[in-house]
C-alpha cells in the first residue's frame, strides 16, 4: 500500500471540528488524541461507542496511535457489541458516556476540554496498519467483517476529496447525518477532517430543524453528509437550509425526483456516491442529471455473469460485488442494472426486486415501503414477496389493487402488511431480520 503517512494533514491551526459553534484546531486535536490513548489498555482492538462524533474522531486516531483496531459494529445496540466483541478475544470498549449496563472492560472517555495542551507532532502512521474492521449493516444478512487498512483509507480517501473538489472548490465544512461507525459515515466525517482541508460539525443532527441550526453554526462553504431518507425529511419538512455548496448522499437508491426538488429548492448540486463496506465510495454522479457513474480515479470494474469485480486503488485484491452493471465510455463510467440478489424467477417469470420497489414507492400515498422475498418456500414449494407498507388512510386491497396495474400477478406480494413505518437503521437501511419480525404476524 506504500510509504506512511500522517494521522493528519494540514496546518496545526486549522480547524478540525466545530463543537457548539467553535471550532477546535488540529493542534488541540492532536493534544485530545493524546489524552485520550494513555489511557487506553493494552490490547489489539477496541468497540468504538462514540455518539458525539468529535470524541469518536478522538477516540479513532487514539485507538490508531496506540497501534489498536478500531471495531466498528453495524450498530451500537447491544447484541452487535457483544457478538463482535465476541469475536475479538481481550478486545474492549470505548465511548465518551457512561453506559449501564456496560461492555467488558469499557473505558469511558475523559471530557474533551479546550484547556488541554495542545500537539505539536503529527504521528506518522504505517500503511498497512489495520486501523479498523468495518461490519456490513445485515440488510442482506448476517454482518461480515471488512479489515481496513490506513494505506486503504488514504487512498479512498484521495477518490472522494477529487470528487468533492470539483464540486465544491477547496477546503470546506460538513454537516453529517449518518453515524461515523458506518463505513459511509466515516469516509465522509472522520477521514475527510483528518486526511483533507475539511472540518466536520460534532453532532449528528437528525430531525429538519436540527441539521438548520447545526449548519448554521458553520462558516461557507457547507457540505450536508445525508441519506435519501434524511433528505426526504428535510424537502418535506419545508425546513430553510442555510447556503449549501452540496449535498453527498449514499446508503440506497437517490430518487431522482427528490435530487431535483431538493436542487431547485436549496440551490446545491446533490451529489451521489456509490460503494460498499467492503469497497468504499468507488464512483459518483450528480443524480438529477446523470443516470451513469463516473468510477473515481485508478478504478477499473469487470462485469462478471453474477455481479462485478471492483479493482481500486483502496483495494489490495479485487473485491466481487453483487451489482451487475454495463460499462459505457471505455469504461470510465457505468450504467447499474441491478443485483444478482434482487433477480426474481417465479412460475417461469422473471423481475428484478429493485424494480418491483420503484413501483410500489411510486403510488401516491404510499410514504414508504419495501418488498422483499421470504426465506421458506410455500406448500408449492415457491418462496413468494412480502411486502411492508407505509401509506396513512389507505388499505391493503386498495394497494394491491394498483399493484395488479403495475406487475404480474405471481410478483404481487403475498402476504402485505401495512405498518406505521419501516424497521429503518440509523443509515436508512432496512435489516432483513427486522423485516421478518415485522411481517410474521401475516404469514
Amino acid at each position: 500500500m506504500g510509504a506512511p503517512s500522517p494521522l493528519l494533514v494540514g496546518a496545526l491551526n486549522r480547524p478540525v471540528a466545530w463543537r457548539e459553534g467553535r471550532p477546535v484546531s488540529a493542534a488541540t486535536f492532536l493534544g485530545h488524541v493524546r489524552q485520550v490513548a494513555a489511557l487506553l489498555p493494552e490490547a489489539d482492538s477496541a468497540v468504538n461507542l462514540c455518539e458525539d462524533r468529535y470524541a469518536f474522531l478522538v477516540a479513532f486516531a487514539a485507538l490508531i496511535v496506540r497501534g489498536q483496531t478500531n471495531l466498528l459494529p453495524p450498530s451500537r445496540a447491544p447484541h452487535a457489541v457483544d457478538e463482535v466483541m465476541g469475536g475479538h478475544p481481550g478486545s474492549y470498549a470505548i465511548g465518551e458516556l457512561p453506559l449501564s449496563p456496560a461492555p467488558a472492560g469499557y473505558v469511558c472517555m475523559p471530557p474533551l476540554r479546550d484547556d488541554v495542551a495542545p500537539g505539536h507532532d503529527v504521528p506518522s502512521i504505517p500503511a498497512d496498519a489495520v486501523v479498523a474492521i468495518g461490519y456490513t449493516s445485515g440488510s442482506t444478512g448476517r454482518p461480515k467483517p471488512n479489515i481496513k487498512t490506513w494505506g486503504g483509507f488514504v487512498a479512498s480517501n484521495a477518490g472522494n476529496a477529487r470528487m468533492l473538489g470539483k464540486a465544491v472548490g477547496g477546503s470546506f465544512d460538513l454537516v453529517a447525518t449518518v453515524p461515523p461507525q458506518h463505513m459511509y459515515g466515516m469516509e465522509m466525517s472522520v477521514l475527510m477532517p483528518l486526511l483533507s482541508e475539511v472540518s466536520v460539525h460534532a453532532g449528528r443532527p437528525f430531525f429538519p430543524a436540527d441539521v438548520a441550526a447545526a449548519l448554521g453554526t458553520m462558516p461557507e462553504p457547507r457540505v450536508l453528509v445525508i441519506t435519501p431518507v434524511h433528505l426526504r425529511a428535510i424537502v418535506e419538512s419545508g425546513v430553510q437550509l442555510p447556503t449549501l455548496a452540496a449535498f453527498v448522499s449514499a446508503t440506497a437508491p437517490m430518487p431522482v425526483e427528490l435530487a431535483a426538488e431538493a436542487e431547485k429548492r436549496f440551490g446545491a448540486p446533490v451529489c451521489e456516491v456509490f460503494g460498499s463496506t467492503e469497497t468504499c465510495v468507488f464512483a459518483s454522479r450528480r443524480t438529477s442529471v446523470d443516470e451513469d457513474w463516473t468510477l473515481y480515479d485508478g478504478v477499473t470494474l469487470h462485469p462478471q455473469p453474477d455481479g462485478t469485480l471492483v479493482h481500486a486503488p483502496q483495494l489490495a485484491e479485487p473485491i466481487a460485488l453483487a451489482d451487475i452493471v454495463t460499462l459505457h465510455d471505455e469504461g470510465r463510467r457505468f450504467r447499474l442494472r441491478g443485483r444478482n440478489t434482487d433477480l426474481l424467477e417465479i412460475a417461469g417469470k422473471r423481475a428484478s426486486l429493485g424494480d418491483l420497489n420503484r413501483r410500489l414507492l411510486a403510488i401516491e400515498g404510499v410514504r414508504d415501503g419495501v418488498l422483499f422475498q421470504l426465506d421458506e418456500p410455500d406448500a408449492s414449494g415457491i418462496r413468494r414477496i412480502a411486502g411492508l407498507v407505509v401509506a396513512p388512510g389507505m388499505t391493503e386491497q386498495a394497494v394491491l389493487a394498483v399493484l395488479r396495474q403495475a406487475m404480474d400477478p405471481v410478483f404481487l406480494p403475498r402476504p402485505l402488511r401495512m405498518v406505521d413505518a419501516l424497521p429503518r437503521n440509523e443509515t436508512g437501511k432496512l435489516p432483513r431480520g427486522d423485516l421478518l419480525a415485522l411481517i410474521r404476524p401475516a404469514l
